[in-house]
């Protein structure tokens, strides 16, 4: 078996279903309040112990998790596209994809506002000046708006790796301690 396999279903499964939101979201000229909807839903995700536990445990029933969608949905105040999905997505037993849809839904309501996301991944959490800082700079070496999506992972110890499209800079302190530790091989 293909070990990309169940990625790749995974990810056929979230693009169906982000499609289908983003297309009534057109429809219903609500592309707004479901973008909201994927970063409330991402924080969720995220945040949420308890909600990542909903979505992939197997002990609750089909009925049992799509009231338990519908009544996070209500206290989300998600739209009702987005909330109606997922409540299908709970009957269905889809919901493991979430974070999956989420992300490709972001994707498409950004290329329909001529916008690009730059995947930022950072030492620590980046304050609300820095992370308009680093957008306008992206924004001006891109020539578009730019989203975004922020990780946290201590093991670069300082500094950003960034992904726009098929280009990355590396600028964390780890990279460059490891570019040091091969230099030093080589000469040694």
């Amino acid at each position: 078996m293909d070990v990309s396999e169940p990625t790749s279903i995974s990810s056929g499964i979230a693009q169906r279903y982000a499609t289908a939101i983003f297309e009534l979201a057109k429809e219903d000229d609500s592309i707004d309040q479901v973008a909201n909807d994927a970063d409330l839903l991402t924080s969720a995700l995220k945040e949420s112990e308890a909600f990542r536990d909903l979505i992939h445990s197997p002990i609750y029933t089909r009925e049992e998790q799509r009231r338990a969608i519908a009544a996070l949905a209500e206290k989300m105040g998600l739209h009702h596209i987005t909330a109606n999905t997922l409540q299908l997505m709970a009957q269905k037993r889809r919901l493991f994809v979430l974070r999956q849809l989420a992300g490709q839904l972001r994707e498409m309501i950004a290329r329909e506002r001529g916008e690009v996301t730059a995947e930022v991944t950072a030492a620590h959490e980046l304050s609300d000046d820095q992370r308009t800082r680093l957008s306008e700079a992206l924004k001006q070496a891109i020539g578009r708006d730019v989203n975004i999506n922020l990780s946290v992972d201590e093991r670069l110890i300082g500094g950003l790796v960034v992904k726009v499209g098929s280009k990355m800079i590396d600028t964390s302190i780890r990279s460059k301690l490891d570019t040091l530790q091969n230099t030093m091989k080589e000469v040694g």
